[in-house]
């Protein structure tokens, strides 16, 4: 078989951008597919975004909304993972280290922010000063970015940065850099990118059965049609519903993940911090307090699962082990109020031991249709988790080369560069919302402006009308929980009152 250059397939076979959930239905059930993605989670949307600017027709079918699983419920952390060193993965460190670099760097700066992170080393704890300090050597030698080496700094200088932390027994702290992230919206920045590159994106779209051919039986869950699907290949990122996918594929088919439940606090802040903290609880575990989106997230736990992961929610006992962890290097007496709660689920290899000590790799599988199922990752770490299922396919889809080079997502800035050039062009915004825009959507902070009034959903909101209206029009929201969770921030933060939830209906239903 003559087979096409990369040059050729950019060319010919795309879809056009899709706009409109009726259009893309229509085009789902009537054209054939390259790649049809099951799951519309960081992993789902990360290969959609890299397979659709390799020329290939990409579809995403997500049973629930996009992002709605583990990808709004991570620690929004961007991080290499300073305690695998001490479990010996340091493979998974260096890659996870890279990345941040290319995520903060080129793909999505204005959401992925560097954050100084301080770990304090006390008295009887369960890490010295020179462990510690070699750790932070290692961290930055991995990557050869010795000008962004760790060091180690005394507890006045610590409290400075953080102010509530513990003196009592504190011998020395280290700072080291690593990157946060609001972890929804960087999926919907994926998804977008796939959309720009024609991609068909689906939420309420469940798949319900798997033939030969591939085809796929899929059901739209808002209005119960079915729909036939033909592909190339299948793919199978539905996270902690992995088994379930695979399920429908061989209904023989055994386990291959554990599921780990990880709850987290939404706190109010005790003033500016410089610094979020990374908390050693053993030789094994560390919590983290961290600076995010106006409060302060503390987390996270880490158990076994079993149940339905749509339900996860935290538990009192959870709640008290959090805080109890926490104050280990916290006085929690200077700290606010819980502002909000949230659990989510963490897929891990199957036979883990202790899901503290289980190793955050990657797994392929292919079962007896040749779908490829995709189990475990990391949020860091998802588009080498993309760039490998691609790189899976690559024979069967006739892929001649596969470009690994980060590229920008839609909307990529520097956010300050970004609020700077907003406010030149709209002059009449306020400073704030300038930044709270280009912070969110970055270049594309102009598109939002002009989808709708730029009036606050409540008395002190820094967010506008325009934001829901733009959610519906652009980013495939639905319902107020899509928007109050997944578009903004405002349930993590505990701001989704029953008249701001009542208010983001009405725009929904204009």
């Amino acid at each position: 078989m003559r087979r096409t250059s990369d040059a050729q397939r950019v060319v010919r076979r795309p879809y056009p951008r899709v706009t409109g959930r009726a259009h893309a239905l229509e085009r789902l059930q009537t054209e054939p597919l390259d790649v049809l993605i099951v799951g519309g989670g960081i992993i789902g949307a990360g290969i959609a975004e890299i397979a659709a600017r390799h020329g290939l027709r990409v579809a995403v079918v997500e049973r629930d909304d996009f992002a709605s699983g583990t990808s709004s419920a991570s620690s929004k952390l961007i991080h290499g993972g300073l305690r695998y060193l001490r479990l010996g993965h340091f493979s998974l460190v260096r890659e996870a280290l890279v990345e941040v670099h290319a995520l903060s760097r080129d793909v999505a700066p204005h959401l992925v922010r560097p954050l100084n992170f301080l770990l304090p080393v006390y008295r009887g704890g369960p890490y010295g000063r020179i462990p510690i300090r070699g750790a932070l050597w290692s961290y930055a030698g991995l990557t050869g970015a010795v000008s962004e080496r760790g060091r180690m700094i005394a507890p006045a200088a610590a409290a400075q940065l953080v102010p509530p932390l513990r003196l009592d027994r504190l011998r020395a702290a280290g700072l080291y850099p690593d990157a946060q992230t609001d972890d929804a919206r960087l999926c919907l920045a994926n998804l977008r990118g796939a959309e720009d590159g024609g991609a068909l994106l689906l939420n309420r779209m469940e798949l319900v059965g798997l033939e030969r051919g591939p085809i796929a039986h899929v059901r739209d869950t808002l209005s119960g049609a079915a729909v036939e699907v033909r592909s190339r290949a299948i793919v199978n990122a539905a996270g902690p519903w992995l088994d379930d996918v695979r399920r429908l594929e061989d209904s023989g088919s055994g386990t291959s993940v554990t599921l780990s439940r990880g709850s987290h606090l939404v706190l109010e802040p005790d003033g500016e911090w410089g610094a979020a903290v990374t908390i050693p609880i053993d030789r094994t575990r560390v919590a983290f307090a961290v600076p995010w989106a106006g409060s302060l997230l503390v987390g996270t736990t880490d158990a076994a699962f079993e149940g339905d992961a749509r339900t996860i929610e935290p538990t009192a006992a959870e709640e008290q082990q959090i805080l109890d962890e926490a104050g280990l290097a916290l006085e929690l007496d200077r700290l606010g109020p819980v502002r909000a709660r949230f659990a989510g689920v963490r897929v891990l290899p199957a036979g883990a031991a202790a899901t503290a000590r289980a190793h955050r790799e990657t797994m392929l599988s292919s079962g007896p249709l040749g779908m490829v199922s995709v189990a475990g990752g990391k949020l860091t770490t998802y588009r080498r988790i993309a760039l490998a299922v691609l790189h899976r396919l690559r024979a069967d889809l006739e892929l001649q080369r596969i470009d690994r080079r980060p590229r920008p997502l839609p909307g990529a800035a520097d956010p300050v560069v970004a609020a700077d050039a907003l406010r030149r062009r709209h002059p009449e915004l306020e400073p704030t919302l300038a930044v709270h825009l280009a912070g969110t959507y970055g270049t594309l902070a102009g598109e939002v402006i002009a989808a709708g009034p730029l009036e606050p959903l409540a008395d002190g909101f820094v967010e506008v009308e325009a934001q829901v209206l733009y959610a519906r029009a652009r980013e495939w929201a639905v319902s107020a929980d899509d928007v109050l969770r997944r578009r903004t921030t405002l349930t993590l933060t505990g701001r989704d009152s029953d008249a701001v939830r009542a208010r983001v209906e009405g725009l929904l239903a204009s």
